[in-house]
């Protein structure tokens, strides 16, 4: 989203947390570590006094062309931001074997330890895919909180897993606002289509589900028969 529209939201954010009668307090995430977070969300957070998680693509940092280095990560953690780990390579964790596993969270996270000099018990699972494998990856790399892509109400201090709800350009103050009124029901059935889509894709699997949804929503055609194996 542009920059204007993000000051927007965190302007909102921080008038909810000066009223007492706010029931519900939304925190802010940030995944895969792109530039922007150092060089535009950093600074908007930093003026308004607002705290954000950033879950870090370890292999991307100062490798990928458009992410932070490492330099700007640690400056970005020494500004008081908190960091936590988005895999290696932003591999879809449900598709790895027990080695690639490994990789993904357990060398994901020594090394950013290792870079940042600070402890990393937090993980963002990318594209939001677990299963019980997954999740005893998780325990057994040391992360003591996975963050996932179920959009609910979570309750403090935050549990083991942690949904959270993905904001796009274009979403404007009054949508958020009802998404963060209980008594609205918009995020209890978000949530609901979230698992009715995340049942269908472990249904179907992740390329079947994929094909099919551009197929419905964009009237993309796969390019040949095989394109649905």
């Amino acid at each position: 989203m542009e920059t204007s529209e993000f000051a927007r939201h965190l302007d909102y954010f921080c008038e909810l947390r000066r009223d007492e009668k706010t029931l519900v307090l939304p925190e802010i995430t940030f995944d895969d570590g792109h530039g922007s977070n150092f060089e535009i969300a950093l600074a908007e957070l930093t003026q308004r006094g607002l705290t954000a998680r950033f879950f870090i693509t370890a292999g991307w940092t100062g490798a990928k062309a458009g992410y932070m280095n490492w330099e700007q990560l640690r400056e970005l953690a020494a500004a008081g931001q908190q960091v936590g780990a988005h895999g290696w390579s932003h591999t879809l964790l449900t598709h790895c074997n027990a080695q690639e596993l490994v990789t993904e969270l357990q060398t994901a996270r020594v090394t950013l330890e290792d870079k940042l000099g600070m402890a990393i018990d937090t993980m963002s699972l990318p594209g939001g895919r677990y299963n019980a494998t997954v999740l005893e990856g998780c325990k057994a790399a040391g992360y003591a909180q996975v963050f996932t892509s179920i959009p609910r109400f979570e309750l403090v201090p935050l549990g083991a897993m942690v949904g959270r709800l993905n904001l796009l350009s274009g979403m404007s103050l009054e949508w958020i606002a009802q998404i963060l009124d209980p008594e609205s029901g918009k995020l209890q059935r978000l949530e609901r289509q979230y698992r009715i889509k995340d049942a269908a894709k472990r249904a179907l699997g992740d390329r079947l589900y994929h094909t099919i949804w551009s197929w419905v929503n964009h009237g993309e055609k796969p390019e040949a028969e095989g394109g649905l194996a």
